[in-house]
């Protein structure tokens, strides 16, 4: 006999559907089937309790979601929540190889990469979460293959032996940003906007500002730091290029990434980020972030990707660019079906952000820029919070999750018939509208 109940192998309500459910076998009628009393104060409408549960699990094992567990989503009446992919096609094949890849230049200069996965990792800066999470997520990146951002906090020298698979980011506080840092990078990102709070820059609280991230910044410690928005020295399309070219005449092989955020002519951005010489254009919409982002800006500011999307890729595609630009998205994308749901709108990819904190036992709690900051040891610079973490430990459960994420894109994928990644981008005709289901 077990010590303890397995209860997190429970299939829910659903199970009372069956003959064999340990309810109605029980000969002392001594089991039921209740809510866990912890969902009611987990999550929120975008991140559920369930949804929450099903990350962690996937995080943990590696495997992807069972049939009955594939639909689990948000509660937010709209959006992805509101939106299916279609579950097969007539033309389905049973097996074969779904190539997953996408390269990130598609221009005819300049060096080819390729990622094995239509993802890699956003910027979290050194400051706003611990040095392990980043060292984790570095590790993580170099043994998936892809890659993942410094954020605008600058560059640890722990990073150093992952370099090849670390964004340099370049943000308007110019925090941290080297010409070596510059140098060591196979990518460097341009932020000139974040989704989740366009047109306020960042803020980092003096409480997180320790004598280490100061350092980092070239900062005085204790102090709060602001990222002015914009950058004070662009204006125009022309002085976008100026950027461009100045990033490649420190490192001539060098991929440019530019991130923005969606206002209602982000697809003119767009095209003006082209035309500067960007390989990446990173479309950042509104519900991204995390807790350290204002609710009021992440609901009323920037549109939402899955508008967004949709609306660069057919301007791109009218303008005749479309194969020869990258169109990479995040804000709000939590799932592998979310990822799918991405692609066929218009892009080639995603960034993830919050999804990999989940990942690493996030729990939603919007503590991430508040004093010591995130008690799980996340989004904090407290030495003994973030000794919670180790990077190995960082490292296998993202690593986890993106398996998951791949096995299930893979089934998804050959049940529609499609034997790439590639083949889905722009296919709306495969996305229908449903009532969502608000609960």
């Amino acid at each position: 006999m077990l010590d303890e109940p397995f209860h997190g192998r429970c299939i829910g309500p659903e199970c009372l559907k069956n003959d064999w459910c340990c309810v109605h076998l029980c000969p002392w009628e001594a089991l039921r089937i209740e809510q866990d009393p912890v969902d009611k104060v987990l999550g929120d409408r975008r991140w559920t309790a369930t949804l929450l549960r099903e990350t962690w699990r996937q995080a943990l094992t590696g495997m992807p979601p069972s049939e009955v567990d594939a639909g689990i989503t948000g509660s937010s009446g709209g959006g992805f929540d509101a939106m299916q992919l279609a579950v097969s096609a007539a033309s389905a094949a049973a097996d074969g190889r779904v190539d997953l890849a996408i390269p990130l230049n598609r221009r005819r200069d300049g060096p080819r990469i390729t990622i094995p996965i239509p993802i890699y990792g956003g910027g979290m800066s050194f400051g706003s979460v611990s040095l392990q999470v980043m060292l984790g997520r570095a590790m993580a990146a170099q043994r998936i293959g892809t890659f993942t951002s410094t954020g605008e906090g600058g560059y640890p020298e722990e990073l150093a032996p992952y370099a090849p698979h670390v964004i340099t980011q370049v943000a308007t506080g110019l925090f941290g940003v080297r010409e070596e840092t510059i140098l060591r990078a196979r990518l460097v990102e341009f932020k000139y906007a974040q989704g989740a709070k366009p047109g306020l820059g960042g803020h980092l609280l003096a409480e997180k500002n320790t004598p280490q991230v100061a350092a980092m910044r070239e900062a005085v410690p204790g102090t709060g730091l602001f990222s002015p928005f914009p950058f004070h020295s662009v204006y125009s399309v022309e002085d976008h290029k100026k950027h461009v070219d100045w990033l490649r005449a420190i490192h001539p092989d060098l991929l440019v990434s530019v991130k923005v955020s969606t206002p209602a002519d982000v697809d003119m951005v767009a095209v003006g980020s082209y035309y500067a010489g960007a390989n990446i254009i990173h479309l950042d919409g509104a519900y991204g972030g995390t807790g350290a982002a204002p609710d009021i800006a992440k609901k009323n500011i920037a549109q939402p990707i899955e508008y967004a999307t949709a609306q660069v890729h057919d301007f791109l595609v009218g303008e005749g660019i479309r194969d020869e630009v990258v169109l990479m998205v995040s804000g709000g994308i939590r799932t592998a079906e979310d990822i799918l749901k991405s692609v066929a709108l218009g892009a080639d990819g995603v960034v993830i952000g919050t999804a990999e904190l989940v990942a690493i036992d996030c729990v939603r709690c919007g503590n991430c820029e508040r004093d010591r900051g995130c008690p799980i040891g996340i989004a904090t610079t407290d030495p003994d919070l973030a000794s919670q973490l180790t990077a190995e430990w960082v490292r296998d459960r993202i690593v986890n999750l993106y398996t998951s994420w791949s096995c299930y894109m893979e089934r998804r994928l050959r049940g529609l018939g499609l034997r790439s990644i590639a083949e889905l981008r722009g296919r709306r005709d495969l996305l229908h509208y449903m009532e969502p289901i608000i609960g």
